[in-house]
């Protein structure tokens, strides 16, 4: 929280944190539904809330990184608030578990390869990995990544979502997106978070906050 309260006294915006349930009590789709019915909520209760529509955006860290993309997907599906950007900070967005990075840091860092595939197998029971993934658990199997706000994508170097956060970013430019990411050198999974004093953190969240700003100027007409 103390986070969202720097951002909210930085550019004085309203920000609304769902309070999403959990798996494996509440697998999908309970997690990004109870996500998306908080983004139509805000969307609806904006005027009270004072929230400019045009700047409605989504932020997640880790599995709300994921769910964050998820909300970005929901809504230009099904047709929901439009939405200025997204904000995904080293996003789990990838039931597979199949990148080299999963690979690379098996048994290294605080979330690695056995506990992506426990966290998945929480969320998605017997199909993860399977054929027939929701892209709204698992943003990375979306076919089309078109038509989505513009994203900010980051993730650390030694860290097992890298090369899917890599690729998600990669696939949103092939589909005429915009995305900003940035790959930190030396980070690990939520390094920005468990390390703030770090150099690397504070770049880390300058660059965040860079982006934001400039998403905060690009206001829709």
């Amino acid at each position: 929280m103390e986070l969202l309260l720097d951002w909210v006294l930085e550019f004085n915006v309203v920000i609304v944190s769902v309070e999403y349930h959990l798996p494996p009590e509440h697998p999908h789709p309970v997690p990004s539904e109870d996500c998306y019915a908080g983004l139509l909520w805000t969307a609806a209760h904006a005027q009270e809330l004072g929230i400019d529509l045009s700047q409605l955006s989504v932020m997640g860290i880790s599995s709300g990184g994921g769910l964050a993309a998820a909300m970005a997907l929901m809504a230009r599906d099904r047709k929901g608030p439009e939405l200025h950007g997204q904000l995904l900070i080293c996003p789990m967005l990838d039931d597979r578990n199949q990148t080299p990075s999963t690979y690379q840091f098996e048994g290294m860092g605080i979330w690695d390869r056995q506990s992506n595939l426990t966290g998945w197998a929480a969320l998605l029971g017997n199909q993860r990995g399977g054929t027939d993934v929701s892209p709204y658990a698992a943003p990375s199997r979306a076919q089309n990544l078109s038509n989505l706000p513009p994203a900010y994508i980051d993730v650390g170097s030694t860290e097992t979502f890298r090369d899917e956060a890599i690729d998600y970013a990669q696939r949103i430019w092939q589909a005429g997106g915009a995305a900003e990411l940035h790959v930190w050198s030396g980070g690990f999974h939520g390094f920005t978070f468990l390390a703030p004093q770090a150099a690397l953190s504070k770049f880390a969240v300058e660059a965040s906050k860079n982006w934001y700003r400039r998403l905060l100027a690009s206001r829709r007409i």
